[in-house]
């Protein structure tokens, strides 16, 4: 539809920015913190550009003052960060580590006082090592009960002043990286493997959103996920059917399960038939009932057109991680779907297709399938920006990304759609996980690279002021 006027963003929009542990805090094994899964999978040669890592990271653990008055000085009206597991349970259970506790106590405390709502990610990836080794991480129920016991940890230690909460953050993510593709930590390539690992976390999620209520009866909670709505490659019904197969298995594997406690049926009888579909024990699906979320967190950076797939390409598409563009390689599974080149968008340097249209796609989907309100997350550009003289970087480029997805959000407003706030990624860089710290989405330029820390000098790129008036105007200056 066209409208011929906007409705305004809420008066009560939560324009935000967001970040997580491991890529920005550093201060890996300071203060008693344990080792996560990627404190030791960043160590093992070949795995990331360079072989960089979060030991240091940009170093907010011992700047976050500083990185909160930044915050504070462009209005942010929310942060999302997420809290380092082994560095409030260091063997992933067990005695609390108190000094972990006192850092976000701090953090909550200082984005408060600025302001600032703070949304807190419980889980960002960053899974203790310790129960890793002890019982093979998700892919043991056990870890159902840590889970559940280390996030009502979190609610009664942090739930009289944070009322926002994401439970996990891209399941689909950590889940296939890891178990699938064998790209994240543990490095698997196991179908099987995968089905059961996520099943498994679909089940520590709903455990966690039903104890959620008995502890912050006032707030707020839901998975982050990171959803690429699929588009048909032509018109050919063969492509329109690959297109329903890949929003089935790609999209609403996960976000049917948050929503409505049931795995989507075509999806589960094509893995039943094949041997793939995770055990369900009793009380499972009652479980996965119960834990409903009050919101769909989004994390949205491109799209997918798909195209019947009959010859066969079967393994995951391989990923740019230096940065060099034109290196998309076509994916998918056999007899469902295959991933396609959309020539009708330009992509990044890192080969991600921008589609500020699909933002909008994505909220009116959700909005109708789940009829819930929708956060988002994360959205964001990540690009190579040049420190230029006077200490000016001129991103032009990260302001038009974010501009036009925020013209968008506000047409998915018109349309209906109950969007509670914009998240970026992020507010200052941080490292890019595989991708090293070449790839910067922040606001705020961090003095360091691949190869040395520098002096992580914070300076405020071009971003930074655009987004500040954004703010002050409550995105009315969005307008055309």
């Amino acid at each position: 539809m066209i409208h011929t006027t906007l409705d305004s963003f809420p008066e009560n929009f939560l324009w935000g920015s967001a970040s997580a542990a491991y890529q920005i805090e550093g201060g890996w094994d300071q203060d008693a913190k344990g080792p996560s899964v990627w404190d030791s999978f960043t160590k093992i040669p070949g795995k990331t550009f360079k072989g960089t890592n979060g030991d240091v990271a940009v170093d907010h653990y011992n700047h976050f003052k500083l990185d909160v008055a930044l915050m504070g000085e462009m209005g942010l009206k929310a942060y999302r960060f997420s809290i380092a597991w082994s560095r409030i349970y260091p063997e992933g259970r067990g005695e609390i580590n108190e000094q972990g506790i006192a850092f976000y106590n701090n953090l909550i405390n200082e984005l408060i006082k600025h302001n600032i709502t703070p949304i807190i990610t419980v889980y960002h990836w960053d899974l203790p090592e310790a129960l890793q080794k002890e019982y093979g991480g998700w892919e043991s129920r056990n870890i159902i009960e840590d889970f559940n016991n280390y996030c009502m940890t979190l609610y009664e230690r942090f739930g009289d002043r944070v009322k926002d909460w994401i439970t996990l953050n891209e399941q689909n993510i950590f889940i296939s990286h890891g178990y699938l593709e064998g790209s994240h930590p543990p490095g698997v390539q196991d179908k099987k493997r995968m089905y059961q690992a996520n099943h498994i976390a679909n089940l520590a999620n709903a455990k966690a959103i039903k104890s959620f209520k008995s502890y912050v009866s006032d707030g707020k909670i839901g998975p982050s996920f990171a959803y690429g709505p699929a588009y048909p490659y032509s018109s050919h019904p063969e492509s329109v059917l690959a297109a329903e197969n890949a929003e089935e298995f790609v999209n609403h594997w996960w976000m049917d399960i948050y929503c409505f406690g049931k795995y989507p049926e075509a999806a589960w009888r094509y893995l039943e038939e094949r041997g793939l579909a995770p055990e369900i024990k009793e009380g499972d699906m009652e479980l996965l009932a119960e834990g409903k979320p009050d919101f769909m967190g989004i994390n949205y950076y491109q799209t997918g057109a798909y195209e019947k797939n009959a010859d066969g390409v079967l393994k995951g598409a391989k990923e740019n991680h230096d940065g060099k563009k034109g290196n998309f390689t076509e994916s998918g599974v056999k007899g469902l779907y295959k991933r396609k080149r959309n020539t009708y968008v330009d992509t990044t340097n890192w080969d991600w297709e921008i589609d500020p249209m699909g933002l909008r796609i994505a909220l009116r989907r959700i909005t109708s399938r789940y009829g819930l309100p929708v956060l988002i997350t994360e959205n964001g550009l990540g690009a190579f920006d040049e420190l230029e003289k006077g200490d000016s970087i001129n991103d032009d480029y990260r302001i038009a990304y974010i501009e036009s997805h925020l013209r968008q959000c506000r047409e998915a407003i018109t349309d209906g759609v109950e969007l509670l706030g914009y998240c970026t990624w992020s507010f200052t860089d941080l490292l890019s996980w595989l991708n090293g710290y070449q790839k910067r989405y922040g606001f705020i330029y961090i003095n360091r690279d691949e190869d040395s820390e520098k002096d992580l000098r914070r300076i405020k790129k071009k971003s930074f002021y655009w987004y500040k008036s954004v703010i002050e105007n409550n995105g009315e200056n969005l307008i055309e």
